[in-house]
């Protein structure tokens, strides 16, 4: 099963590079407005997750306990929404592999923080020598892809 939820991440990994292509052709489109591009994104993929959802599950009973949960359980969509903002921005302007790639740092460093102390609720997972290792070794790789052909020119 392990190997099945590893390649499901790597597929969403994927994924995510080719949504930042797709969303930046998008807002080109649009005259180049980024918050254009982003709305119809999420507006496409709500309507999406509505159908499957309705289909799926007993969407209208889990609807009607949200105004039962602490607002900051309902932030996801919100970071979702920033996210893609971002990386329309960003994309044309950096690459989208330079973009990923700090962004992916940026995920490690936010994610074992929350892994090593538990926070939001998460089951805490020690951040251990090894880890911190690897996050430097790709903070490390980061550096060499984003500015290694400047450096060995």
């Amino acid at each position: 099963m392990w190997a099945v939820y590893l390649s499901l991440a790597f597929t969403a990994g994927m994924a995510s590079a080719i949504q930042s292509a797709i969303n930046t052709q998008l807002a080109r489109a649009m005259g180049g407005e980024t918050l254009i591009a982003t709305l119809i994104s999420f507006a496409v993929g709500a309507v999406a997750l509505f159908f499957i959802t309705w289909v799926k599950t007993d969407l209208f009973g889990y609807l009607a306990i949200i105004s039962h949960q602490p607002w900051w359980k309902l932030s996801g969509g919100l970071l979702g929404a920033v996210f893609v903002f971002t990386s329309v921005l960003l994309a044309p302007k950096l690459g989208i592999a330079n973009m990923l790639f700090v962004i992916i740092i940026g995920q490690l460093v936010a994610a074992a923080v929350i892994d090593h102390y538990g926070f939001i609720g998460m089951a805490v997972r020690e951040m251990t020598m090894p880890k911190l290792i690897g996050l430097v070794v790709m903070g490390v790789g980061l550096a060499l892809f984003s500015f290694g052909d400047k450096v060995w020119k």
